[in-house]
């Protein structure tokens, strides 16, 4: 959603919230007795804000500021949205280690060891994107024609059933976040009844079906690309979630999609996105209105003055710098937290002209690390941030111009969830694991257009490519943008012990992880309410 609107809760009467599966969210109106769903719509406006409301579970916890939770039971920043997302997809891989000692949760995803007891960023996954379902669910019982015609809104049809078409994006969305953590939530439609129904469970197989069927039914009708308001859904929203569907769909049903990753692939492509001219300008304040806006698809938008949230960006950009260096590095807050840093993996994906600085020299521009007084190698993240693994300054509060965001603590800079050069390297991987409707010429073209950026020349080009240069150039080109646990579980690489990294299974140099690793378990507290649910392979007590 646009920055000038506000980030406010439509109080809905979500009665669906009550049922099991989401029995600890708390969202019912202060007085029921005052409050209902029909003075919630009463003003037309309400339509516009109650979908915004849905977006904004990806940006916020709560809808009263950053200390504020919509959920009960989970600490607001800890678990919110995409920190959490983040948490799941990095930290738990080859990427980045965290350093702080003092919270629980971390240990257990730095070594890849959790369990089905409570973990925040597991839980805030799995509640959030169930809580997106949730109110799109109920903004769809609540967006009828039937239910407009009876509220005398009759004159805004139109107008909302473009709404529509957007929360069912979004559900899709947290649907496709789920099958790929958790592999088999529990399914609830705007069709199921509220109150005491229990949902279940479908598979996998069918909810990815599903997903694909929502999405291939809203493609034609969503707007077209890069028409809509900067943050919402589009056509070319829609035809990258497809092509990141169709990506893991081997992992999600045993049937590969390459073909269709290039179909899908090809419509982002040509749907009039552009590269940024600089890599870097895509992590700061200013990539909402710089040139990195062309090549950002889909952003999770945030604001310091108006989306404010300990989670988020404030976390990417504070928990990768030190306390003791925010005087002599300036990210364009105050914050700095000492906890997120880059793993030898991740830093020797990238070749270096001279590490004699504290700024490692690379020719490749995506290297965008700092290491003063820091060991390339992690032996022991927690509480050495500062003498052990690089850090990572990707992420930014600061400007392309030299400006700073807006606010002190709470950065300006939006997250490019789903941006073009992903749309290049999805279509590389096709064709690299036969997909048809594309060629090799291609695919090296678009994977040459991103290392020329990265080059600023024509010296980092390939004329050859095979899958382990393609997970090797996702990492460099994606890294800690949250898509890198998933890559990793698609290239076989991420339990056993075919690939291994610093800290994998608790051990300074990596040993194999069982392969229930590749989903997270399904909070207990879910399943001891809902005896339909079945707790993942590998997870039961």
């Amino acid at each position: 959603m646009m920055k000038k609107i506000n980030i406010i809760a439509t109080v809905l009467s979500i009665s669906i919230l009550a049922t099991s599966c989401l029995k600890d969210l708390d969202t019912r109106p202060l007085d029921d007795k005052t409050f209902t769903v029909d003075k919630a719509y009463a003003d037309q406006a309400a339509y516009l804000q109650g979908l915004a409301k849905i977006y904004s579970v990806m940006a916020v916890s709560g809808q009263d500021g950053a200390g504020s939770t919509d959920i009960t039971g989970l600490d607001p920043g800890n678990s919110q949205f995409l920190r959490s997302l983040w948490n799941l997809q990095v930290v738990t891989t080859d990427e980045c280690k965290n350093g702080w000692g003092n919270d629980s949760w971390v240990p257990e995803l730095n070594n890849n060891s959790w369990s089905d007891i409570k973990n925040e960023s597991i839980d805030g996954v799995y509640y959030r994107s169930m809580f997106i379902v949730a109110l799109a669910n109920e903004y769809l019982k609540q967006t009828t024609s039937e239910k407009l015609d009876q509220r005398g809104h009759t004159a805004i049809k139109a107008e909302v059933e473009k709404y529509r078409l957007e929360a069912r994006f979004m559900r899709a969305l947290a649907y496709t976040i789920l099958i790929d953590t958790y592999g088999n939530p529990p399914f609830i439609t705007e069709e199921h009844p509220i109150g005491s129904y229990m949902p279940e469970q479908i598979g996998r197989v069918a909810l990815f079906e599903y997903i694909e069927s929502e999405l291939l039914d809203i493609e034609s009708k969503i707007a077209a690309p890069r028409t809509n308001e900067y943050g919402r859904a589009d056509q070319g929203a829609v035809w990258f979630l497809l092509a990141r569907l169709y990506l893991n769909a081997e992992i999600y049903t045993g049937t590969a999609k390459w073909t269709e990753v290039i179909t899908y692939s090809k419509r982002v492509i040509g749907g009039g996105y552009t590269l940024a001219p600089e890599y870097s300008h895509l992590f700061m304040a200013d990539n909402n209105t710089s040139a990195a806006k062309n090549e950002i698809i889909f952003p999770i938008i945030f604001d310091g003055n108006k989306i404010q949230t300990w989670g988020g960006m404030t976390y990417l950009v504070a928990s990768s710098r030190s306390g003791s260096e925010k005087d002599i590095v300036d990210n364009g807050t105050q914050q700095a937290w000492d906890g997120n840093r880059a793993t030898e993996k991740l830093i020797d994906k990238f070749s270096y002209t001279d590490v004699t600085g504290d700024y490692p020299l690379s020719s490749d521009k995506r290297a965008i690390f700092f290491k003063k007084g820091r060991s390339k190698e992690i032996t022991n993240p927690l509480n050495t941030f500062t003498t052990q693994g690089w850090s990572v300054f990707k992420f930014t509060n600061k400007t392309s111009t030299g400006g700073k965001g807006a606010h002190n603590d709470f950065p300006d800079t939006d997250f490019p969830y789903f941006r073009l050069a992903d749309a290049y390297l999805m279509l590389a991987e096709a064709v690299v694991r036969g997909g048809s409707g594309s060629s090799t010429g291609e695919a090296l073209g678009y994977v040459n257009q991103l290392r020329r950026r990265a080059y600023g020349n024509d010296s980092g080009d390939i004329s050859t490519m095979n899958l382990n240069f393609i997970i090797d150039e996702r990492s460099r080109e994606l890294y800690w943008e949250g898509t890198r646990r998933s890559d990793l579980i698609r290239f076989n690489m991420y339990t056993g012990s075919a690939y291994l990294w610093p800290m994998k299974g608790g051990q300074p140099s990596g040993v194999s992880i069982d392969a229930k690793y590749n989903l997270f378990p399904i909070p207990v507290a879910d399943l001891m309410a809902n005896p339909n649910l079945v707790q993942n392979t590998g997870y039961q007590n």
